[in-house]
């Protein structure tokens, strides 16, 4: 694992790892480090600790993998909001919020859109709750460096083949920042193997400065449960959001939105990765809530959003797009030019017109295309102008048909009320997304 340096001064490291049983029934054991030329890195690897304190003979976890880092005592006695935490910290915390990751090699098991996949939805999982945010970058200096490699490796820590150590990590203010994985335990299947996404978002929690929790079936507990969809405990949540803050949720009545669609007959607006849901136009309670409660796997900011005739719904970010029937993913992420779209990241899209004779309009910069269902591409890869939807601006942010057949065009916080019929903008618009759709005073 070559991960890179921090700034400042060097005072320890911890290494985490992770280990599968190696028969049922029977315990499990950390492993030790094999015999090396390298005089250095002979002996065991550090802070191994044997498991077999922690259970008897009687508890199921014997049968269940566990994170084998030591349950160091926490750094910081904490009392969060007053409730007993059982979370644990260790290290700190990191000392940015907008943090970028790199993945120096793939597992050959694996394709690499696989990967990336699972550790996008296995950081995300700790950005949906706080102000993290993740991005990939391909080269240079990243502040999380992950990498699949063997054996020796180069940071004391060996891996050391199928059914032993599968990853392990560094927690914050450490020589080193980033995660390793075992290749020989990463494509096989849960719970009779290794579930890369658990275990990517396990190590990354400890990256951010979680130290094992003790509560059972939480995502930092030690022993995995391979429980899915997978989702935070309300102890992984409030170790996180101690050490980093709330997620702020975006104000209605103060917001941009990224986009809005009628979906199922009710209209969902979205913004930084929170939805709000309308019904029979009211807000219905428990919202805004996390888009990804519905559907797992889009991006926190997406562009574009449509309901196409059999029901399936289209997002797009920049380049790609995805698309669910209902909250299972069908597709994506796929580009947006296998679609005939030859630029990226669109601002809106419209599907218009009767149900038996509807079109989808995809909206950028002043101009817009026609999108054919029955093709599954745009009409003509050159786009119209803008000036055919008379009185509507140029840069539109959202669209979306109501149930009467009116198209809405929102740009910042202010929209636009067009009449199928007479081809242009409604007297007495623009008005206030804010005040006619979420009851807003001030806007």
């Amino acid at each position: 694992l070559n991960c890179g340096k921090l700034r400042g001064s060097v005072t320890f490291y911890s290494c985490v790892c992770l280990f599968l049983p190696l028969h049922q029934g029977s315990p499990t054991r950390c492993p030790r480090a094999p015999s090396s030329p390298q005089g250095p890195h002979e002996g065991k690897v550090p802070h191994a600790q044997d498991l077999v304190k922690e259970m008897t003979n009687t508890s199921n976890t014997w049968n269940r993998p566990r994170c084998g880092v030591p349950d160091y005592p926490a750094h910081k006695e904490v009392h969060y909001r007053g409730r007993q935490r059982r979370f644990v910290l260790y290290g700190g915390r990191l000392e940015k919020t907008d943090l970028t990751y790199r993945i120096v090699r793939f597992p050959w098991q694996i394709g690499e859109e696989k990967v990336r996949r699972a550790f996008r939805e296995a950081l995300k999982i700790w950005s949906d709750v706080t102000p993290l945010t993740f991005t990939e970058i391909h080269n240079g200096k990243a502040d999380i460096h992950i990498d699949f490699t063997r054996y020796w490796h180069g940071d004391n820590l060996p891996f050391d083949g199928p059914g032993g150590i599968l990853a392990h990590a560094f927690f914050p203010k450490t020589h080193r920042q980033g995660c390793g994985f075992a290749p020989s335990e990463s494509s096989l299947p849960a719970p009779a193997g290794t579930d890369l996404l658990q275990v990517a978002a396990h190590e990354f929690g400890h990256v951010l400065g979680l130290q094992h929790s003790s509560e059972p079936g939480a995502i930092m507990s030690a022993y995995y449960s391979f429980s899915y969809p997978l989702r935070l405990s309300v102890d992984d949540k409030r170790g996180i959001q101690y050490l980093y803050g709330d997620h702020p949720q975006p104000d209605a009545c103060q917001t941009d939105f990224d986009a809005v669609s009628i979906i199922r007959g009710e209209l969902f607006f979205f913004k930084s990765g929170y939805v709000w849901r309308i019904r029979d136009g009211h807000l219905q309670s428990g919202y805004p809530a996390l888009a990804s409660r519905h559907w797992r796997g889009i991006p926190d900011n997406i562009d574009a959003a449509f309901e196409d005739k059999s029901g399936n719904i289209w997002f797009f970010q920049g380049e790609n797009y995805w698309v669910f029937d209902a909250e299972m993913q069908i597709r994506g992420p796929e580009s947006i030019r296998n679609l005939g779209l030859s630029v990226s990241g669109i601002q809106a899209a419209l599907r218009w017109g009767d149900d038996s004779n509807y079109n989808t309009y995809f909206f950028k910069s002043g101009s817009y295309w026609r999108f054919s269902a029955r093709e599954n591409r745009v009409e003509s890869v050159y786009p119209r102008s803008m000036q055919d939807w008379s009185g509507i601006p140029n840069d539109v942010d959202a669209t979306f048909r109501d149930v009467y057949g009116y198209a809405h065009f929102i740009r910042g916080r202010q929209y636009w009320k067009f009449d199928p019929v007479g081809m242009n903008s409604l007297e007495g618009y623009p008005r206030y997304v804010g005040m006619d759709f979420f009851g807003c005073r001030n806007v």
